[in-house]
């Protein structure tokens, strides 16, 4: 079977896939958004938000690890799968310190975007008001752990991309937290570097850049001007980042 025959099916709509592609990979390709925080373009696959999960033939799956195979008849866009988004994306409101009005990553955070692109209006659950260590130890950089989803967007960044291996995960449940690879565990006597792609790809406000915050107005952020829904929306950040680190 050549590639230019293999289709499956989204939303009623069929649209073609290669050899090797996710759902997710056809998906964006075809300019269909799935929701979606864990997952980059030429990121590994993580499954971690499970935002993008999709019906598949009745099954649910995560659509940016599972492959498209000849046949598949999937739903997206739909009332439950929206809904049961949205639960999980109040329960990463309540479990982090995600204060919207007065961060300065009001209008270019992905999780805040997603939570008005599926209709939230309140966080429903009772608030967790964790307490996580903010690192500040680096020239460059600002940590504030308050804010980490866990997506490890910096971790795959750092190790595929960069090739330094400055991030992990550790610990379980609330107690999870994102770790430092240095010998005090500080990000100041990491080899992270302020150009280095895991240091621009966090989707919330867990890793700022140092003398950066509220040089854009509100009102001319990445979603003023765009919908979280637009599929090239990397191309637009990192053209953005670029030329404001210019």
């Amino acid at each position: 079977m050549s590639n230019a025959s293999n289709t499956i099916k989204i939303d009623g709509v069929v649209i073609p896939f290669k050899e090797g592609q996710t759902i997710m990979d056809a998906a964006l390709a075809a300019d269909i958004y799935i929701p979606h925080l864990c997952h980059k373009p030429g990121l590994s696959p993580h499954g971690s938000c499970k935002l993008c999960t999709v019906d598949v033939n009745g099954r649910c799956v995560s659509s940016c690890t599972m492959p498209a195979t000849e046949g598949q008849e999937i739903d997206n866009n739909t009332p439950a799968l929206n809904e049961v988004r949205k639960t999980i994306t109040q329960m990463l409101f309540i479990e982090g310190n995600h204060l919207c009005p007065s961060c300065e990553k009001t209008g270019d955070c992905t999780l805040q975007a997603i939570a008005y692109h599926l209709g939230m209006l309140d966080g429903h659950f009772s608030q967790f008001y964790p307490r996580r260590e903010i690192d500040a130890s680096h020239t460059s950089l600002v940590l504030d752990r308050d804010r980490c989803i866990m997506c490890e967007l910096c971790v795959r960044a750092s190790r595929e991309v960069d090739g330094k291996d400055v991030f992990a995960t550790s610990g379980r449940g609330i107690n999870r937290h994102l770790i430092v690879h240095s010998p005090s565990g500080k990000l100041g006597d990491s080899n992270i570097e302020r150009d280095d792609l895991a240091a621009h790809i966090c989707p919330v406000g867990a890793i700022l850049i140092k003398g950066d915050a509220y040089k854009v107005p509100i009102g001319q952020r990445t979603f003023d001007l765009h919908s979280v829904a637009e599929t090239n929306l990397d191309k637009i950040i990192l053209t953005k980042v670029r030329h404001h680190d210019a």
